[in-house]
């Protein structure tokens, strides 16, 4: 039996773009389906995965944010004249993000179009193994049939399971993306990410606490090389965000978090070294663990 299409594409981030432009660029027939279920605190986006949306494009801009921040209160030594102190504005710099972001959303959907790759804002399921249905946020159903399917849907991110909660209490990072105000974030761990975004929140002002339930970096210097010591690369890093101000709870790990009247998270966390149970109180609890 023919078939509607050679290829479809299940999920509109950077690999499921880059294989429906790809294909298409051979003479193949092809179509796109993208859907974004909501996250925990109702936040959704466009077209272009977790990179454009929520990942590296906002992460990459607030981080500038912070850098030019930074400029600004360099800038008296070099002959500037700069009020002080230096104001932020995180509602206008969350709107910038979004309004960059969206352009990025525009630009993938007029791609796909110049390359004649069919869009579908739908959920897909699989029917058989050569038939998707795609479901929209109303209900309406398609289905499409193709010789072949990838699926490319990427993650998302997961409750750490050994924390003890309440459902109210649960913040991802994709959250911050999309407006909340955030006064201190408390990643848990600290891979790439976590450091990325504890740097640029101290840069923009906010008080910044990172916990780490064992060393910075984890995984990224873990050869010696020459005389160099393990870790030393890494120890530099978290030295340097500590002497521009960001915090680090060393060998703790999360063990509740509680929100309370204030509206504030209390976090209990155990500390290893000293084998004690501490707590304290946040605006906002960030969560970088991975998926």
């Amino acid at each position: 039996d023919k078939k509607d299409f050679d290829l479809v594409v299940i999920g509109g981030g950077s690999g499921g773009l880059a294989c429906a432009k790809e294909a298409a660029q051979f003479g193949r027939k092809v179509a796109v389906l993208d859907y974004v279920e909501p996250s925990p605190q109702g936040a959704k986006w466009g077209l272009g995965g977790t990179c454009v949306n929520v990942g590296c494009i906002p992460k990459k801009l607030m981080h500038q944010a912070a850098l030019l921040g930074s400029a600004l209160k360099d800038a008296p030594h070099y002959g500037w004249s700069v009020p002080h102190p230096v104001q932020h504005s995180w509602s206008g710099m969350a709107q910038a993000v979004q309004n960059y972001v969206k352009s990025l959303n525009w630009g993938h959907r007029v791609q796909l179009q110049d390359k004649k790759v069919k869009y579908f804002n739908m959920k897909g399921s699989f029917a058989d193994p050569h038939t998707v249905r795609g479901l929209t946020q109303a209900g309406k159903e398609t289905v499409v049939t193709a010789e072949n399917i990838v699926i490319a849907t990427g993650g998302r991110p997961k409750y750490p399971t050994q924390v003890s909660r309440n459902p109210t209490t649960l913040l991802y990072g994709i959250t911050l993306f999309y407006g909340i105000t955030v006064c201190i974030s408390l990643p848990d761990a600290s891979p790439d990410v976590s450091l990325e975004c504890a740097g640029f929140l101290t840069g923009i002002g906010l008080d910044t606490t990172v916990m780490m339930r064992s060393i910075p970096l984890r995984g990224f210097d873990q050869v010696k090389c020459s005389s160099l010591p393990q870790q030393q690369m890494a120890s530099l890093v978290t030295e340097h965000m500590e002497s521009y101000g960001t915090k680090f709870l060393k060998r703790c790990f999360p063990t509740k978090v509680e929100k309370l009247e204030s509206k504030k998270l209390q976090v209990s966390w155990r500390n290893t070294d000293l084998g004690t149970e501490e707590v304290d109180s946040f605006d906002t609890v960030m969560w970088a663990v991975g998926k």
